[in-house]
């Protein structure tokens, strides 16, 4: 009998620990909630050593412009969830979470879109009195009154038909972009690019006045070859100043005019 008493008694002190850790938790759950803000709290990351947004531009969006103050407010108030989806309307925002710490201030814990590109008219006007930059990921976001990163162009009637690139249709133009970014060479040599109505690209060199096509932003491997093969051997015996246009989308072509 004394095993089973010692089992029973084991188990008893198991359930009544599990019993007490819950409710020191509920306790807590809810002394915090009958607290108020103390303060708020934002943590941004940064772009390029920069942010697009400062603590005053969160500060607004949270508080629905001041309407909203938060501070003195108590905990069991203030809906989490309805903040964070306040954050996500802003355009210079692509994740954000509202959590509070242990010291009663609200955490407002920002990520922002990584710019790619920007977004530029005819002329190099922005498209909008805001202007847009496009995200790695394929979105458009609004540029910044606090930071100007700088980014490829891009231009042309495509962008006016295909509000986003975060699909199947838009994915290799993000995949060229992505990989002109990543790729020092390429990203100091590419100052613009220039898309067609049929998702046909030219790019603009950073130096002289000439327009590479490469037609559709597919099988780049080749085609980046042919543009160094066409810097290295044909304008340094042709001359710098000879062509105004070079086609490198055909296969086993380089074609200037």
């Amino acid at each position: 009998m004394l095993p089973i008493f010692k089992i029973k008694r084991f188990w008893f002190a198991v359930v009544a620990g599990v019993i007490g850790f819950f409710g020191l938790i509920a306790f807590t759950e809810h002394r915090q909630q009958a607290r108020r803000c103390q303060g708020i709290r934002i943590e941004m990351d940064k772009v390029d050593g920069h942010r697009f947004l400062n603590r005053t531009d969160v500060l607004r969006t949270l508080t629905n412009d001041g309407a909203d103050p938060l501070v003195g407010d108590l905990f069991e108030d203030i809906n989490l969830k309805q903040l964070e989806r306040r954050l996500r309307q802003n355009g210079l925002v692509q994740e954000g979470q509202v959590y509070r710490d242990l010291r009663g201030n609200l955490v407002v814990d920002i990520r922002q879109p990584l710019p790619l590109a920007r977004l530029v008219h005819n002329g190099g006007e922005e498209r909008s009195a805001g202007g847009l930059y496009l995200s790695r990921e394929g979105r458009w976001f609004p540029l910044s009154m606090n930071y100007t990163a700088r980014v490829m162009l891009l231009s042309g009637p495509y962008f006016r038909e295909h509000r986003s690139l975060a699909n199947e249709r838009g994915k290799p133009l993000i995949d060229m972009l992505n990989q002109i970014a990543a790729d020092p060479f390429w990203r100091a040599f590419v100052a613009q690019i220039i898309v067609d109505e049929n998702g046909e690209v030219t790019l603009v060199p950073q130096a002289g006045d000439l327009f590479i096509e490469i037609g559709q932003p597919v099988d780049l491997e080749p085609k980046f070859e042919k543009i160094k093969l066409f810097y290295k051997h044909i304008l340094p015996m042709k001359g710098w100043n000879r062509y105004s246009r070079v086609s490198v989308q055909y296969r086993n072509q380089i074609v200037c005019e």
